[in-house]
């Protein structure tokens, strides 16, 4: 996978005019478009968009500094059909638009090529478990918040605290399926998600769809297939948080397996204020 995503960057520096074509590039690698964007996003920092956006507008400046005349010739270079939308891509970028680039040569914020490392340190203990499951149907309260990539998410606390105590035990008695008791769900989330981008959040249950869910709760159906699954405790949300971004620069690259779309669900075994034993499902294939 590391050496799939630096050719995934080779591939944007040669392709700063046209969007780059992930199907090609992941059918040449054996992987998939999703898990492709998943793990970059992981190991990143940042989306691909973000990524190709970045550095287009670094591209960009540097050809503004450099005297380019005509700021159409730009835009056009970069993969823009107008000046007003490469002035508006611009200006996210580099907090100022071309012309007082050009005027002024500054200020700018650059970004550098990336390039991926694996290390072996072996740092985050992985305790998993790849299990196979039928359809399940995850059934319970759902809302639509940002993402939030540190952090307790505040929007994920206030719409799981409205919720009713006697609804949480009604819950728990449709639970019938393993992932068992409440989870925690997120569904609907881009591979290309930056923070902030709104996803589906979902607390509730996992059920085998034998009986049909109540009418007033939320449903997201899942296909069957494979789940890695970790094991984590610690600080709480610290650990959880070390755990997801382990399994991209620990897990994935040391196993034939690759991230499938769907849901990630995480599973509380112990939760306190500051200390979480749980688990997190995610939804994966052979790679």
């Amino acid at each position: 996978m590391i050496g799939t995503l630096n050719d995934l960057v080779d591939l944007v520096e040669r392709s700063v005019e046209d969007e780059p074509d992930l199907t090609a590039i992941a059918r040449r690698h054996g992987t998939t478009e999703y898990h492709l964007r998943r793990m970059f996003s992981s190991l990143a920092g940042m989306p691909l968009s973000e990524y190709v956006r970045r550095r287009r507008m670094t591209l960009a400046a540097a050809d503004l500094v450099a005297g380019a005349p005509n700021l159409l010739d730009v835009a056009v270079r970069h993969g823009y059909g107008s000046v007003e939308a490469f002035g508006r891509a611009f200006r996210a970028v580099h907090g100022t638009g071309p012309a007082d680039v050009r005027r002024a040569g500054g200020p700018l914020r650059t970004q550098p090529v990336l390039r991926f490392r694996l290390s072996v340190e072996g740092s985050i203990p992985m305790d998993v478990t790849v299990t196979d499951r039928p359809e399940l149907v995850l059934v319970g309260h759902a809302a639509q918040v940002p993402l939030v990539h540190e952090g307790v998410n505040p929007h994920i606390q206030a719409h799981v605290a409205a919720i009713p105590a006697a609804e949480h035990l009604r819950l728990k008695a449709l639970s019938s399926a393993d992932p068992g008791g409440i989870l925690a769900v997120t569904a609907d989330v881009d591979p290309d998600a930056a923070e902030g981008t709104l996803l589906t959040y979902l607390h509730g249950v996992a059920t085998d769809g034998a009986a049909p869910p109540p009418d007033d709760l939320d449903v997201i159906r899942v296909d069957a297939g494979h789940w890695a699954v970790f094991a984590s405790s610690g600080p709480f949300p610290e650990t959880l948080q070390r755990t997801w971004a382990a399994t991209a620069t620990e897990w994935f690259p040391s196993n034939p397996w690759r991230l499938r779309p769907g849901p990630s669900i995480l599973r509380y075994l112990e939760l306190t204020a500051t200390h979480a034993t749980c688990e997190l499902w995610l939804p994966v294939e052979r790679g």
